[in-house]
């Protein structure tokens, strides 16, 4: 099951984005956004590729500085070497590094260890287990394929404690069955009251998991699911 840390109060505000502009060297790359993210929920950004999407969510924990507007992550402004941040947001960017003689299991006991789960070891034998995992618990990085080091990198992600859960293109390189299972394992986070900002391109995914749709573009608005998905599937992006 999710673990949040400290649990989230149902409808607590995590993110807030007031005409936020993100881009690089002053110029932005995407209309403004205005949005805010609660616990207990999942909003997913979707575009067009090169709309802004993986540089809004990382604007979002810090890991760039804002164009204009305003953004604040837990009531404060974005920081991405804060004790307090990391300790509360978990974030899969799609950036995979993996100690290179450390085995599957090795680095999902790492991540349980070093943010103090209990019974890491149990965590450890459930995300195996969740991610089709097990019968590469004593692989190393390299003997994995382009689709198993992305499992692991997602068991990774859900093996710490969280009260935002930060993910970019998390549908990337995984099979159909995968892809749904992780879906409804993010919209499991959020009915635990964590809150999760997600890029995707994928339509059923966004469908299974979101509460909300943040339309990233030269007009960035919010829309429903229904509406989201339409312009996913109807090419209205």
């Amino acid at each position: 099951m999710p673990r949040t840390s400290p649990p989230a109060s149902s409808g607590q505000v995590l993110i807030t984005a007031r005409d936020l502009a993100v881009g690089y060297g002053g110029n932005a790359v995407c209309g403004p956004a205005s949005f805010t993210l609660r616990s207990g929920q999942a909003l997913a950004l979707v575009g067009v590729n090169g709309a802004g999407k993986s540089t809004l969510l990382r604007t979002c924990v810090g890991l760039l500085p804002l164009v204009e507007g305003e953004v604040t992550l837990l009531g404060r402004v974005p920081d991405s070497r804060s004790s307090r941040q990391r300790r509360a947001v978990a974030r899969d960017m799609g950036e995979e590094s993996f100690f290179p003689t450390l085995t599957v299991a090795e680095h999902l006991a790492l991540v349980c260890y070093g943010h103090g789960v209990p019974d890491a070891e149990r965590t450890t034998g459930d995300l195996l287990e969740e991610f089709n995992l097990a019968q590469l618990a004593n692989a190393l990085p390299d003997e994995l394929s382009s689709g198993q080091r992305r499992r692991l990198a997602l068991a990774a992600v859900l093996a710490r404690p969280r009260r935002v859960l930060v993910m970019d293109e998390p549908e990337q390189r995984l099979d159909h069955v995968t892809r749904r299972a992780l879906a409804h394992r993010v919209a499991a986070e959020r009915k635990a009251g964590v809150g999760v900002l997600m890029a995707c391109h994928d339509a059923d995914f966004v469908r299974t998991a979101a509460t909300g749709v943040l339309l990233v573009g030269a007009a960035t608005r919010l829309l429903s699911v229904a509406d989201g998905v339409r312009a996913m599937t109807e090419g209205e992006l």
